[in-house]
């Protein structure tokens, strides 16, 4: 039985010791490479970290940081990736709750390093490019291994959710051993893949990329950020690098037909686009599979607090512009169901009703590190088991069954509001939308102040009076919005979601200004 990721790395490298483990625009490492790197970091880290620690690791998304991050697994600690282009609040916010002895940067990061509140060691990686590795240093490191087992932390991520609140979601290698060996099966993974990477490394879709590729031996490129604005390159690396999967965020998908970058090419050797994070608009859908209409197209559910996913649909037949895609079947050892406002299940036997998606199993996670308050409001006892300790993730997220027994995502608790005595979902306001000609997508938020929906909108010779024409075709007058803001593009946060907060901002400042004039 696998009760370390590291088994993974070390399987791989036995069998392809000079294939391609991974690979950015500046640099490659073979599987052999990889290890010898990481061993080194490894043994650097020791002297001054204690087991199963937090270790932070500031810089850019690279080889380089793949390698810091199986050192600090090496070293008996668990890794934090932080974003160098994060508010210096948040960062120090982060370094505050993990309190860390130790922090790894590289040369690049270096001055953004030296202005965040951290008193700890700084360990610059490159310091340790040419270390020698001694007998010592392997003792040192197999005696940590020795003492690990697989409930212990393998990586943190923050996430702020609906609080704006960074909260580090810790998970084990239990967690990631039980999911990737599932997810490799599922969507048949294999050592002939090359994973086209486009996930940050501090979001857990990033998380599927990287074990996915260390346990199959397969190649994992990493795609430069800058590259998802510009189609021409992002296309050109896909096909060049010989891409066969994408595990991205349906916003990095919807960039591409968005600005039309098939026109300019078609990678060659995509055979598996699997999507996560929002609804995914069935325009951009249908325009990637008739792109690639042999290849498999997967859209899977999950939060980070469950391990990356813990539902998946193969799409299996063409879907009508205001349809909805399911969420699909369970991944083996996950245990997904619906509990209403009392905490009573909500089955299949009442189609339509609404119901908090809920999760149990090894993919439950370890909770928020060093908030107890935070954990206990989402990690609870399973209302529906009496009778033994079975600790369930409550998601937020609100889900339904159709008439066929098919469980939908419908809304977050967040976006599901009261307008003048209606209950509207801003999920299916958002679907109508986006099924109008000419919209390539729409968020919708309430504004409470004043009482009131805004749909923000991304689309191409469309005016607000057309969309409310075509809205009353689709869906009750309550439920079409008050105000209608059409843009080129949404902005995104750095995860790929469309920025509610930045948009909401921005539309009211404008109001604001012209309130003054």
């Amino acid at each position: 039985m696998i009760t370390n990721v590291l088994e993974f790395l070390e399987a791989s490298c036995a069998r392809y010791p000079d294939k391609i483990a991974v690979a950015d625009d500046k640099q490659q490492l073979t599987y052999k490479e990889l290890s010898d790197l990481s061993d080194k970091i490894g043994a650097a880290l020791i002297p001054y970290v204690e087991q199963n620690s937090p270790v932070p690791v500031f810089m850019d998304k690279s080889c380089m940081a793949l390698a810091v991050f199986l050192g600090v697994v090496k070293a008996g600690c668990f890794y934090c990736m932080m974003d160098t282009s994060q508010p210096a609040d948040r960062l120090n916010h982060i370094l505050a709750t993990l309190e860390a002895k130790v922090m790894i940067i590289n040369e690049k990061s270096a001055k953004k390093q030296a202005k965040l509140d951290f008193t700890g060691m700084v360990i610059p990686v490159e310091s340790h490019i040419d270390d020698v590795i001694d007998e010592g240093d392997r003792l040192a490191m197999a005696k940590r291994r020795e003492q690990a087992i697989d409930i212990d932390p393998l990586y943190a991520i923050f996430t702020s959710g609906s609080t704006g609140v960074p909260k580090g979601v810790v998970v084990n290698h239990r967690s990631t051993i039980d999911f990737i060996t599932n997810f490799t099966e599922i969507f048949s993974i294999t050592e002939d893949d090359v994973i086209g990477n486009q996930a940050p490394f501090d979001f857990d879709v990033s998380v599927k990329d990287i074990y996915s590729s260390l346990y199959k031996g397969a190649t994992l490129q990493v795609i430069p950020k800058s590259y998802f604005s510009f189609p021409t390159k992002l296309l050109d690396y896909l096909d060049e690098r010989n891409v066969t999967t994408l595990v991205w965020a349906v916003s990095a998908l919807c960039i591409v037909t968005t600005l039309k970058g098939f026109d300019y090419k078609r990678p060659h050797a995509i055979n598996k686009v699997i999507f996560s994070g929002e609804v995914m608009p069935i325009k951009h859908l249908n325009a990637w599979r008739e792109v690639y209409p042999n290849a498999m197209f997967v859209n899977v559910y999950g939060p980070t607090e469950i391990t990356c996913n813990c539902t998946y649909y193969i799409v299996d037949r063409e879907f009508a512009l205001d349809e909805k895609l399911p969420l699909g079947k369970t991944f083996p050892n996950e245990r997904v169901f619906l509990l209403d406002e009392e905490d009573k299940p909500v089955t299949a036997n009442t189609p339509g009703k609404l119901g908090e998606i809920c999760v149990s199993g090894t993919a439950v996670t370890l909770g928020y590190y060093n908030n107890e308050e935070r954990t206990n409001i989402a990690f609870v006892q399973n209302p529906l088991n009496p009778h033994f300790n079975e600790v369930i993730y409550r998601t937020g997220d609100l889900g339904e069954f159709d008439e066929n027994g098919d469980l939908f995502y419908t809304t977050r608790k967040d976006f599901q509001i009261k307008l003048n005595g209606h209950r509207i979902e801003l999920t299916e306001v958002e679907l109508a939308i986006n099924a109008v000609e000419g919209i390539s997508r729409s968020c919708c938020i309430f504004d409470k102040d004043n009482n009131r929906i805004v749909a923000f909108v991304e689309g191409i010779n469309v005016d607000a009076k057309a969309i409310v024409h075509d809205l009353t075709k689709r869906i009750p007058k309550f439920m079409i919005p008050q105000e209608f803001e059409i843009k080129d593009v949404l902005p995104l946060t750095k995860n790929g979601k469309v920025d509610r907060k930045v948009l909401m901002e921005s539309f009211l400042e404008a109001e604001s200004l012209k309130k003054g004039e």
